[in-house]
C-alpha cells in the first residue's frame, strides 16, 4: 500500500491533469487576446495619426516657439526661398522636436 501510495504521488491524477490543462488553455486565451487587442489599438493610433497632421496638431501640445519657427517657414515656402523638399524636412525638425 505505501508502494502504491508513493507510485500514485509521483504523477498527477486525472483532476491534476484537467487542471493543469485549464490553467494553460486559460493562459493561452488571455495572452492571445491581449496580443489581439494590442495589435487592434496600434492599427488605430495609426489611423488617426494622419488626422492629427491634417489638423495642424492643434492638440499636440506645441509651444509657441514651435508654432512660430512653423509660421515663419511657411512664410519662407511661400515666397520661394524653400524648396518643397526642404519646407519638408525643416517642418518634421520642428515637430519632432
Amino acid at each position: 500500500m505505501l508502494g502504491r501510495r508513493l507510485a500514485r504521488r509521483e504523477r498527477p491524477g486525472l483532476v491534476g491533469v484537467a487542471a493543469r490543462t485549464a490553467v494553460a488553455a486559460g493562459t493561452a486565451s488571455a495572452v492571445s487576446g491581449r496580443v489581439a487587442r494590442h495589435r487592434a489599438e496600434r492599427a488605430a493610433a495609426q489611423q488617426t495619426v494622419p488626422d492629427a497632421e491634417a489638423a495642424g496638431h492643434a492638440s499636440s501640445g506645441l509651444t509657441d516657439e514651435e508654432i512660430s519657427n512653423l509660421e515663419r517657414l511657411g512664410k519662407l515656402h511661400e515666397q520661394g526661398v524653400l524648396s518643397d523638399e526642404e519646407f519638408a524636412v525643416q517642418k518634421d525638425r520642428i515637430l519632432r522636436g
